[in-house]
């Protein structure tokens, strides 16, 4: 065989279609792809869209059952931006059949995803996640009987330098220079606005400061103790079956009691809408249970729920002795709680809040790829995070299928499948060391079939393949 050598020609005018590279297909995507035409899911997007559209005039934009594969493959592939996503899908052969391109076709660029982003309004992409949730309780994952509420920070696009005041729009640094004159500070280096800058007390009140680009960003405390401007992403999940039933984005700096109405909300009205257009009687009539961490513990939440018919189980700060003078209601609700939370049902509940909310909130942010958002304001974001959420409930979904949840679980699967195969040989090497002891071996005539099998080579997780990939 002769040394293949790059060639420099340029390329042929026309090419025969039988001729040009084909990919075999990502067996998860294909899979899901099945899934997504067998549920008629571009076909409904289309319907739900097409207001959005006119009949007849313009160049044909970005096909909606497109637009959101996008999306979809933004949590599967763990990426964050739309920019990234573009590239993605241009790189893989793949994905284009996922988004079910013609040869000829180009995948999207990331500005037309972010205008087919600004031109489909927040509900229509709340109503592809009750589309989501309704093929959930087809399958029997959703029941809506026992749900948990549980909240984090998303990091904004957007930096503490850039923050400008509310009443004036003078920039921080502007501020601190005007305050280091003042102290006698007449030329202020960086260093000077640095140290003036830690000294300062309440620096970062939201009252008096905003960021020109995302005003809905918010100041606030991470996670990790680091101070950003942030927004707070709050889910509700089903503790049966680990399903995300609803999903809001609202103010970093707003109280988990304050929030919870909101996200309760749209519980309620999503869980409504399945119960409607799937009459399965695997989804509960109502919700009857929930449970939270203590940051959602307060007399009006308790109340709240109480009013709803929903037993709480929330867990209780230490706030010392309670005065209950005229808060008869009140304190009957925290007296509920408490009872409920310490016995053997509530401590099981709260032990499964731990692994569910957390998981869904790992998988949709953390290997996701959504802790940090590319995008500003809270009606973008909010668009953004409703379809990657219902990834996470489609990959449950393709969990219960085909065993597989995400393309990248396949890689672990013969990992681990190849690990089995070495013990399993490893077991029977050790069969054939106690089999030589025994005189009767060879009368049992099992000794030549062991050792052909011990003459395989050893399986390894790392053994190159043919390849030598």
């Amino acid at each position: 065989m002769a040394i293949g050598k790059r060639s420099g020609n340029q390329d042929d005018l026309f090419v025969a279609r039988s001729s040009m590279p084909r990919s075999a297909g990502h067996p998860f995507y294909v899979a899901l792809d099945r899934e997504l035409r067998t549920a008629g899911f571009d076909g409904y997007v289309e319907e739900l869209c097409g207001r959005f559209y006119h009949a007849s005039l313009g160049r044909p934009g970005l096909a909606p059952g497109v637009y959101f594969r996008c999306l979809l493959v933004g949590y599967f592939e763990g990426i964050d931006s739309e920019r990234g996503i573009a590239w993605r899908m241009t790189d893989s052969l793949s994905l284009r059949e996922f988004l079910g391109l013609a040869m000829a076709e180009s995948p999207p660029d990331h500005s037309t995803i972010s205008r087919t982003r600004r031109l489909i309004d927040v509900e229509t992409h709340q109503a592809v996640f009750r589309w989501v949730l309704q093929r959930l309780a087809q399958e029997g994952l959703l029941k809506g009987k026992t749900l948990g509420v549980d909240s984090t920070t998303l990091e904004a696009n957007a930096a503490l330098r850039s923050i400008v005041r509310r009443d004036t729009g003078q920039t921080y640094e502007a501020f601190l220079t005007e305050l280091a004159k003042a102290s006698g500070i007449e030329t202020p280096t960086r260093e000077d606005l640095a140290r003036i800058d830690r000294k300062r007390p309440k620096k970062g009140s939201n009252d008096d400061w905003v960021h020109p680009h995302d005003p809905d960003a918010q100041i606030t405390k991470m996670k990790d103790g680091s101070t950003h401007l942030a927004h707070k992403q709050e889910h509700a999940v089903d503790m049966d079956t680990g399903a995300v039933v609803a999903v809001t984005v609202q103010g970093a700096v707003d109280g988990d009691c304050a929030s919870i109405e909101g996200t309760l909300a749209e519980t309620f009205e999503n869980l409504d809408e399945v119960r409607k257009d799937d009459g399965d009687e695997k989804v509960s009539e109502r919700v009857q249970e929930l449970v939270a961490d203590k940051g959602y513990h307060s007399s009006d939440t308790l109340l709240l729920l109480e009013g709803e018919g929903i037993r709480s189980y929330v867990s209780e700060p230490d706030r010392g002795r309670r005065r209950w003078t005229d808060k008869e209601g009140a304190r009957r609700a925290v007296y509920r709680n408490r009872r409920r939370k310490s016995g053997a049902h509530g401590q099981g509940l709260r032990r499964r809040r731990g692994e569910l909310l957390e998981r869904s909130f790992a998988h949709t942010l953390e290997t996701g790829g959504m802790r940090r958002v590319h995008l500003r304001t809270r009606l973008n974001i909010a668009k953004r995070v409703l379809v990657h959420v219902a990834a996470f409930n489609l990959s449950l979904l393709m969990r219960k299928l085909f065993r597989v949840g995400t393309p990248r679980s396949l890689q672990g699967a013969k990992a681990g499948l190849q690990k089995a195969l070495s013990a399993a040989r490893e077991a029977l090497l050790a069969l054939v060391d106690l089999l030589t002891l025994v005189p009767l071996v060879p009368l049992l005539g099992i000794s030549r079939n062991l050792a052909i099998w011990t003459a395989l080579p050893r399986l390894s997780s790392n053994r190159p393949s043919a390849t030598g990939c």
